[in-house]
């Protein structure tokens, strides 16, 4: 009998990013924008369907939009929408969260405002479609459904953002360069190893130096000061989970759960809590 032959299945570089710290989206708003609406500084994503409106941001020159447009603001930007109150801008609004406030590493490097004229992108229009029909359409189990609809096209604009080279920083400039991306992906996908620099150059296929020394100028970090932010990313994901500390210092590498709390208050700037608001130790 001859052997079956598996077929190779390519490296997923998003796979354990988008795992740990997936895109979040809530809709807020859908319908017609007759007034000027200023948006507080969270991250913001806003389909414009039709009509005409102007965004207006402190030190920055007004924009105009008058097609249908998407606008991504992936971390926190005062925003404010000007709109003829006779026409009004027919409109989708979700807040974004970026996976984790920690380290943020999806938002790391991304452009604070994203413009994605639909008609420049065609690949995106059957998804804003979906989100069209979902918005007007009143049926049960809307808001969910517009949810993940959201989240879809928030990967989508982060794989555009990423392919299009606009991400010059980041944990997303890293994972477009396919040697960085055998490093990162490794530690997204097993932060509990006790991961050296010169493991990590081996995965990249590098000498110590020069991995050290691309990683920092394409990530913005060394490659174990990234490594100790992506687990306290994790590690917050776990927490609001409710799982008690000291299970979370195993689960990111560290034995001792009082060392853990002593990194990721330097990190994050507050002590370890899981959902519960519980300090557990034991």
């Amino acid at each position: 009998m001859v052997p079956r032959t598996l077929p190779i299945v390519p490296m997923d570089p998003f796979a354990a990013l988008f795992a740990h710290a997936p895109p979040r989206a809530r809709t807020f708003f859908t319908g017609t924008l007759c007034k000027t609406v200023q948006y507080p500084e969270v991250g913001h994503l806003h389909f414009l369907k039709g009509g005409e409106l102007t965004l207006v941001q402190n030190g920055q020159s007004d924009l105009r939009f008058d097609e249908p447009t998407l606008l991504f603001f992936p971390r926190g930007q005062i925003h404010s929408f000007v709109v003829n109150p006779e026409r009004g801008a027919d409109l989708v609004c979700a807040t974004v969260e970026l996976g984790s406030a920690e380290g943020n590493p999806i938002g790391q490097g991304l452009p604070g405002l994203v413009v994605l004229p639909l008609a420049s992108h065609p690949a995106l229009k059957p998804i804003c479609g979906l989100i069209l029909d979902e918005a007007f359409s009143g049926q049960g189990g809307r808001q969910e459904a517009l949810d993940r609809l959201v989240d879809y096209l928030l990967i989508l604009i982060v794989r555009h953002v990423v392919a299009s080279g606009a991400v010059a920083t980041g944990a997303l400039a890293g994972l477009a360069d396919p040697r960085l991306a055998k490093a990162l992906t490794a530690i997204h996908e097993a932060p509990k190893k006790s991961w050296t620099l010169d493991d990590l150059a081996r995965i990249a296929g590098m000498s110590r130096t020069r991995f050290a020394e691309h990683f920092r100028t394409r990530v913005g970090q060394t490659p174990i000061d990234y490594l100790t932010v992506w687990r306290m990313t994790v590690a917050s994901q776990l927490l609001a989970r409710g799982k008690p500390v000291k299970s979370v210092a195993l689960q990111v590498g560290y034995q001792s759960a009082a060392a853990f709390s002593r990194v990721f208050s330097r990190v994050t700037g507050k002590p370890p809590r899981n959902s519960q608001g519980v300090m557990a130790m034991e």
